[in-house]
């Protein structure tokens, strides 16, 4: 294998590494169907995470960013803290998301990324990234993809995850852009914050996963194997930090004529 394939490789996993899945039809270790996901706000501060949350570290060659559970405004919450680093917290999971579309969270982020541009791989950096990731038949992948993913698996021993969504905030694409991967088509972002109108102010933020997957890949949505959540700096080389609230999936509410129906 050359060196610069092998670099590309290495360059794909550190992005979704730690969100690496069981194969398609297997239940991850440690999977929960709970609507909130290992809530932050009802564990005390300190090192220790929620049942549930685990490091991601997404190599043993990068510095890891440093997260700590803190109180502020009087609750719980994950401060993140990058210094030339990639890493993140990632939960396993095993549920449908037809039944429970919707994601919640709370983030706040005090300063952008000088540099960072995500449609640059070498400027891939966010300071703040909520990202799910998803299973779902790997024979249907068109054959690039397969090569790829089974190259990755032979390099690191890890099967990377069918697709991978990723919430971010940006420096300068556009609220709603979405930013494809530059190794693998299976990573795909979607803005939604960009700039520095909002710094500082903690966002709710609530979003259709199934709508916003089927706008990315263009097709439904397989279970949700996983969420997890990122601060990085390590392309560019900054610093950067990040708080994190509590994160849930729930279920729609029912349209109008949903409702009429049912009385």
């Amino acid at each position: 294998m050359g060196r610069m394939w092998r670099a590309a490789l290495i360059a794909a996993l550190m992005l979704v590494a730690g969100c690496a899945t069981a194969p398609s039809g297997q239940t991850p270790p440690g999977a929960v169907t709970l609507p909130h996901v290992g809530r932050f706000s009802g564990h005390p501060p300190g090192d220790a995470l929620p049942a549930g949350w685990q490091p991601w570290l997404l190599s043993s060659f990068k510095r890891p960013t440093q997260y700590r559970l803190v109180s502020r405004e009087g609750k719980t919450v994950v401060r993140a803290q990058a210094r030339g680093s990639a890493s993140g917290l990632v939960h396993p999971l095993a549920l449908d998301p037809v039944a429970r579309p919707l994601l919640q969270w709370h983030w706040k982020v005090d300063g952008l990324i000088d540099k960072a541009d995500n449609t640059q791989k070498h400027l891939e950096d966010a300071p703040a990234r909520l990202v799910v990731s998803f299973d779902g038949d790997m024979a249907k992948l068109p054959a690039q993809d397969r090569m790829f993913f089974d190259s990755v698996r032979i390099l690191t021993g890890q099967q990377l995850p069918y697709a991978t969504l990723m919430y971010i905030w940006e420096n300068r694409a556009p609220r709603e852009s979405v930013i494809i991967n530059e190794h693998t088509a299976r990573i795909r972002m979607i803005v939604v914050e960009s700039g520095r109108d909002r710094l500082g102010v903690w966002q709710e933020v609530t979003r259709n996963i199934v709508e916003d997957y089927r706008r990315a890949f263009g097709e439904e949505p397989g279970p949700v194997t996983a969420v997890g959540i990122m601060t990085d700096t390590d392309n560019t080389g900054d610093h950067a930090h990040a708080y994190y609230g509590d994160i849930a999936f729930r279920e729609a509410a029912p349209s109008a004529a949903t409702a009429a129906a049912a009385r």
